[in-house]
């Protein structure tokens, strides 16, 4: 496409590019460097269990919620206006979150990050399509596709070494310094709006961030205040409600958020339960594993790190390789499928861990689930937005990454809910045989060793007994956390025969050409 001119700056393509990347780099490293940090601030700000997740879904739940809306809105101000609002907001919640000292202020931050998000990963991905065209373009969104890999993969190792170093406060100045430095590359990018007549879906996006949340909030607060309890109850039949009532103003609406007669069609339908299934299979472990590896296994924040890369590498190489397998004929049906199968045949091996696993204990089945995520991350995405009509691919591309970002703050959610729940379970098991510690303590105890925080718990018994009572929470903790494993080794597995018989109709027919998915988005790994 011809440089345009922003103000008396020639548009510079290159840049522009590079700048976009980085920016979407910053964004999937953000999620898994907070998840890297949480038992450093869980002990440095004295944090309870509810709030302390808050910092992840509050981040997911923003950036999950306004995408649409932010695409909308890019289109009606201006692309690169929203891109810089985007980073800015980004950049100043980073920074503000590395000075603050309360939790509940870091919560809200962590949402505003989130918003800031949305709005970088719409603009960012409407300035490329406005920049490039033809096989200039399928080139830049494999760069993005590959940035977005690369900021999931590195998040939990440059975050585990930062936080050894420096502290969990240098994680989010980490990435409020990357962000600022992206917006000294904005003058060289183009101004673009979209078609006259754009206009935001505020009711919808209203309707389902509500729902989200409600329902996030009964999750989350479900081992805290019972599962049976009427508070809860409320929260989660409020959140269906509200559900029920987005789903008929959409198909009321001219310019609808979310356009629900796509999810109608079966194939479109298979191919977003992928991501959302991998989120419980891998995201979650991104999340809860380094509180594990620091707080029972008893291995450094840069130990961890490095340990989380056995995850997150496989996501970038083995992309390349399935795309050339593709192009040689394997189907988009067996490789959409093999991977949710891959992922839970790896959490069921990694179930086996005990609160003795170290690296070496945990190296093959991490591989594992990193082989089985990458599987399908270069392909998933162009499969998704050719599985409908190709004037209704925005709209698929929007719903996707949706349901892809929605998945990971519902699986986030669910799985610390139920890891807290198995927690508390096993610790009231064997409270008795410990004195000064009463019933009414299993709970706190359990939110605090679920968090990856054994030592606060142990001050509760006598000095002659805390060598046993660590023993018997690391235990606890292992127990449910291997519990936890099977869930979603099933959760995945299942999902990947759901899949592959949904996907049996018309796949020849209806799948992308052969080349496309190693030139288009063999490269192209991204978060959950």
């Amino acid at each position: 496409m011809t440089a345009a001119v922003a103000g008396r700056t020639p548009v510079r393509p290159g840049i522009t590019l590079a700048a976009v990347c980085v920016a979407v780099l910053v964004l999937p490293a953000s999620l898994t460097g907070a998840s890297v940090a949480l038992p450093s601030i869980a002990t440095d700000l004295h944090a309870g269990l509810v709030p302390l997740q808050w910092v992840v879904n509050g981040y997911n739940l923003a950036f999950a919620c306004f995408m649409l809306a932010f695409g909308s809105l890019a289109d009606i101000v201006g692309r690169r206006r929203m891109f810089v609002l985007g980073t800015a907001v980004f950049a100043a919640a980073s920074l503000a979150s590395a000075a603050t000292t309360d939790i509940l202020l870091l919560d809200i931050l962590r949402a505003l990050a989130g918003l800031g998000a949305a709005a970088v990963m719409t603009a960012g991905s409407a300035i490329l399509a406005t920049t490039f065209e033809g096989a200039a373009l399928t080139r830049a969104f494999g760069l993005l596709g590959a940035a977005a890999g690369g900021g999931l993969a590195l998040g939990p190792s440059t975050s585990g070494l930062l936080v050894g170093a420096f502290g969990w406060r240098a994680v989010f100045i980490s990435h409020a310094v990357v962000a600022a430095a992206v917006l000294l590359a904005v003058r060289f990018m183009p101004a673009s709006r979209g078609a006259a007549g754009a206009k935001v879906d505020w009711s919808g996006t209203l309707l389902f961030t509500l729902s989200l949340f409600l329902l996030m909030l009964g999750v989350v607060e479900g081992p805290q205040w019972g599962w049976a309890s009427g508070s809860v109850l409320a929260l989660l039949i409020g959140a269906a409600a509200l559900m029920v009532v987005f789903a008929l103003v959409e198909r009321r609406t001219q310019h609808p958020m979310f356009d629900i007669s796509l999810f109608l069609q079966r194939r479109f339908l298979a191919i977003c339960l992928v991501p959302v299934a991998l989120s419980f299979g891998f995201v979650c472990l991104l999340v809860f594993l380094p509180s594990f590896f620091t707080g029972v296994s008893g291995l450094s924040n840069a130990v961890a790190g490095v340990t989380m890369m056995l995850l997150t590498l496989p996501v970038l190489v083995v992309p390349l390789l399935v795309g050339k397998l593709v192009a040689r004929g394997l189907s988009n049906r067996a490789v959409l499928a093999g991977s949710l199968l891959v992922v839970g045949a790896g959490c069921a091996w990694l179930s086996t861990i005990d609160s003795h696993s170290g690296t070496l204990q945990v190296a093959g089945p991490l591989l594992l689930v990193g082989i089985g995520m990458g599987i399908s991350a270069g392909l998933v995405d162009a499969v998704a937005i050719t599985s409908v009509e190709p004037q209704r691919a925005g709209m698929a591309a929007g719903m996707f990454n949706t349901m892809r970002l929605a998945g990971e703050a519902l699986a986030v959610a669910v799985i610390g809910a139920v890891l807290v729940s198995l927690a508390q379970n096993r610790i009231g098991e064997g409270v008795g045989r410990f004195t000064g510690l009463g019933s009414g303590d299993v709970a706190e105890v359990g939110n605090k060793v679920a968090s990856g925080d054994l030592s606060t718990p142990e001050q509760l018994v006598p000095a002659a007994d805390r060598v046993a009572f660590h023993g018997f929470l690391a235990d606890g903790y292992a127990s449910a956390l291997s519990t936890m494993l099977w869930l979603v080794a099933a959760i995945t597995a299942i999902t990947g025969v759901v899949v592959f018989l949904m996907l049996r109709s018309r796949a020849a027919a209806q799948q992308p050409p052969a080349a496309e998915p190693a030139e288009t988005v063999a490269s192209q790994p991204v978060a959950g």
